[in-house]
């Protein structure tokens, strides 16, 4: 892979993890503890936000997964072994990589 394309992928990698990032903000609160106030909230209300607060911290989870896999493939990149199929080592397609960077596998490999 030449160095422009390099380039254009690390810069790509990077809009990913900013965005990554701004959904973390956004994120934090939802994550909060869940205090119980049977007063202001009722039982199905307390409930609600118990699922909520699941769904948030599963989302954080997700959230860091991807950001794990997004800096490996900058890892990749520095060493010359980005764009490759980790199984056949052919090349990966450019549009798979646009469409996800952090792909790890070409179209074939990939289905099995």
């Amino acid at each position: 892979m030449n160095v422009k394309a390099q380039q254009k992928y690390r810069t790509l990698i990077e809009t990913h993890l900013a965005a990554l990032k701004e959904e973390d903000k956004l994120g934090h609160d939802g994550q909060a503890v869940v205090t119980l106030d049977q007063q202001a909230v009722g039982r199905l209300s307390r409930m609600d936000a118990l699922q909520s607060q699941a769904m948030a911290k599963a989302n954080q989870t997700r959230r860091n997964v991807k950001k794990q896999a997004l800096q490996a493939a900058l890892v990749r990149i520095e060493e010359d072994e980005f764009g490759y199929c980790d199984d056949c080592g052919d090349d990966i397609a450019p549009k798979r990589l646009e469409f996800d960077p952090s792909v790890r596998k070409c179209i074939n490999c990939a289905r099995g």
